[in-house]
Order: structure tokens, then sequence, then C-alpha cells
């Protein structure tokens, strides 16, 4: 348990929660390592495709990068939550983190004494992707040990912050990549700021002796984490929804960038106003989350900001000038962050501690489902009709997504 004021009556040997966050010792811990390491994994995400367009000057390199680090959140997660489960968090955080710390600095090593072939950067960023994975799964579960029940929305808020905050200081960010002599010089910047957070990740105050960790095997633990899952019904739910949900946001977020400039011709600056808004109704998303989730049952919730997220499609549709297209990128960052922290919060609340590694790992694994689809769907249909209609097409998903919804067991929990 976290520790608290040395003044709070004990419940059980366990110290009462204050009513803030910040007060909580680990919370601190986790979310200042967690800004570092955020803003070194954004130097890597933004220096990557950079180095290999300067080795490759090829955009099919690039996108085959990009294919091979989705693969361990779609292909390794599920097997991951296993270990995490199966582990002290603690101890597999920082191996975690130590891994990833190896490969930066191992890449650097190879592209500063000229072996820079392909082949290391397809091997290595799937390595690093998996390790970065496995280090978000623990986080989650740690977070789930050490922050009591009642200020995990209020937690995971502050997380969210972390990334809104993040995306917003991107074009900062790459003017400072593009001052270094070499680009390649990143990969350091990333690998220090994974020091950091190894080093803060020492302090944390956990009591992983009384952890009750997974036993047995393998595929047993597997199917315990399924079941656990599956008799969730709330979150099964939910989880088949976010499926939707985030399949038909694949479809979109694919062609804002194409639209953008070559439908309604915005110039780079135009563009950086564009997707700093999504950014800025994150962050405020972010800061009254906690407040608007004790107004609203997470039923509800999930349904009013699906339906909201489809007025933001249909926005882009009609969107003819930049400010229309920041609007509705403001409204996508706004409610999507509302509804992603509300989604996260649940699953934590609602999962016990020592299945808490596999719900996340099976979970994360489905979210993404239906992203690869959609994505390639996107391209499909602005090629036969253009690109506003993947705008019309995903408002009309939503539309109907909550249609479905509304008569869902779910929406009429008010709880």
């Amino acid at each position: 348990m976290a520790a608290t004021p040395t003044n709070s009556p004990a419940i059980d040997g366990q110290p009462t929660p204050s009513t803030s966050v910040w007060k909580n010792r680990n919370f601190l811990i986790l979310f200042l390592s967690s800004l570092i390491i955020s803003l070194g994994g954004r130097v890597y995400e933004l220096a990557l495709p950079l180095i290999l367009y300067n080795l490759t000057h090829s955009p099919v390199a690039m996108g085959a990068m990009r294919a091979i680090e989705l693969l361990p959140n779609m292909l390794l997660a599920i097997f991951i939550g296993v270990i995490v489960d199966r582990v002290r968090k603690k101890s597999f955080m920082q191996i975690s983190i130590a891994l990833q710390i190896v490969f930066l600095v191992s890449l650097f090593t190879l592209i500063q004494t000229g072996h820079d072939q392909l082949a290391f950067f397809f091997v290595f960023g799937f390595f690093l992707m998996t390790f970065n994975y496995a280090y978000d799964n623990v986080r989650i579960s740690i977070v789930k040990n050490v922050i009591p029940s009642p200020l995990l929305t209020s937690a995971n808020a502050k997380f969210s912050l972390v990334s809104t905050l993040v995306y917003i200081l991107g074009p900062s960010i790459s003017g400072f990549l593009f001052m270094l002599s070499d680009l390649h010089m990143g990969l350091l910047i990333t690998a220090s700021a994974l020091t950091f957070g190894l080093i803060a990740s020492f302090l944390l105050q956990m009591n992983e002796a009384a952890d009750v960790r997974a036993t047995g095997s393998f595929k047993q633990n597997l199917i315990e984490g399924w079941t656990e899952l599956r008799t969730n019904k709330a979150l099964w739910t939910i989880t088949m929804f976010v499926i939707f949900i985030n399949a038909i946001d694949g479809l979109s977020s694919a062609m804002i960038p194409f639209y953008a400039q070559d439908t309604m011709g915005l110039s780079s600056s135009e563009l950086g106003m564009v997707f700093s808004a999504v950014g800025i109704g994150g962050f405020l998303a972010s800061l009254i989350v906690a407040r608007v989730r004790k107004m609203f049952s997470v039923g509800h919730l999930l349904g009013i900001t699906m339906l909201l997220m489809g007025l933001s499609y249909l926005t882009m549709y009609f969107s003819t000038n930049v400010w229309m297209m920041m609007l509705a990128m403001f409204m996508n960052g706004f409610f999507g962050t509302i509804q992603a922290v509300c989604v996260w919060s649940f699953r934590q609340e609602t999962t016990p501690s020592h299945l808490m590694g596999r719900v996340s790992g099976i979970t994360g694994s489905l979210f993404k489902l239906g992203i690869p689809f959609t994505m390639f769907g996107s391209g499909l249909v602005t090629e036969a009709v253009g690109p506003s209609y993947v705008f019309l097409a995903a408002a009309c998903s939503a539309g109907l997504m909550f249609l479905v919804y509304r008569f869902q067991p779910l929406w009429k929990v008010k709880a």
C-alpha cells in the first residue's frame, strides 16, 4: 500500500488513503518517472523516422518500421500480462527499463560505428517496443497495487495528462532534434530518460512479499485471465465496444494529415495548429475527468463520449477551414481522453490485483484488434470517393454503435 501521512488512522493494518493522489509518495515517483520516460520516448518516436529516412529515403521502410513496432502489442501483450502476474512487479519494471536502455545504447553504437543496416533497426525496434509495452503493463499493475481504489480515476487522469503534455510538446521536441549534430544522438537522450526512470523505480515502496502471484502452468494462467475478463460482464461489454471505438478512430486518424494538406490546402504551420488542438483538448479533459467520473457512471460516460466522438468526426467532414478542423480535433482529444481514462480506471477498479497483468494484456490486445483493418480500409475509401467520406463513415459508424450500446445493460447501470 502506498505511503500516506503518518497521522492517518489504519484499517486492517493499512493506512487509509489521502483525499489527494498528489499526497501519495508512490504516485509522485511513478508520475515523475513516467513524465521523463514519456518525453524521452517522444524523442525516440520523432528521431527514428528521420534517421531511417536519411538512411534509406524510402517511405516503404518507414512504414515497415511502424508495422514492426505495432507487432509486440498485438502479438505478445497477452503473454507479457501473464509474466507480469507471475513475477515481482517492481523487479520486472526495472528489468524492462534496463533492457530498453541496453537496446538503445547498442543501436546508437551500431550507427556510430557505421553498422546501420536496416535489419538492425527492425530487430531492435521490435524488442524496444516489446519491453516498452512490458513497462506499460507492469506500471498499470503497480498503480493498482499502490494507489487506493477511490483515487484510481484521479491517478489515471494525471498519467493521461503526461501523454497529452508530451504530445503538445512534439513540435518543440522536433525543433530540438534538428539542432543536434547527429540525429541518432536522440537515442542517447531517450536512454538517459529511461535511466532516470530506472533510478526512480528503486524508490518505490511496495510490499511485494504480500502479493498473490500466479502459479501453475502458463496455459492455466492465460485461461484464468481470460475467465476473469469474461465473467466481468461490464468490462467485457466495454472491451467489445472499445474494439469498435478504436477501429473507428483509426479509420479517421489515418486520413487527417492527407485531408488537411491535400484537400483543405493547409500549410505546415496550420497543420501543426490542428494537431496541437487535439493535445489541448486531451490536456483539459485530464484536468476535469476525475470530477466528471463522480457525476456520471462509466456506462453513461462511455455512451455519451461515443456519441460526441461521432460529432467530432462529423465536424471534420464539414470542415472548410483550419478553425473548424481545430474545433473537431479539440473535441476528439477532449472526449477521447475522458473515455480512455474512465475505461482504464474501471478496468483497474474491477480487476483483482493478482490478475491485473493478464487482464491488461488481453484487453490491450483486443482494444487494437480492428485498427489495422480500418487503417487499410480508409485508404480504399479515400481512393474510391475521397478522404472527406472517411470522416462521414466514421461519424455514421459511431452513431450506429451508440444506438446499439444504448440498449445494453451497462447503459442502465448508475454506479
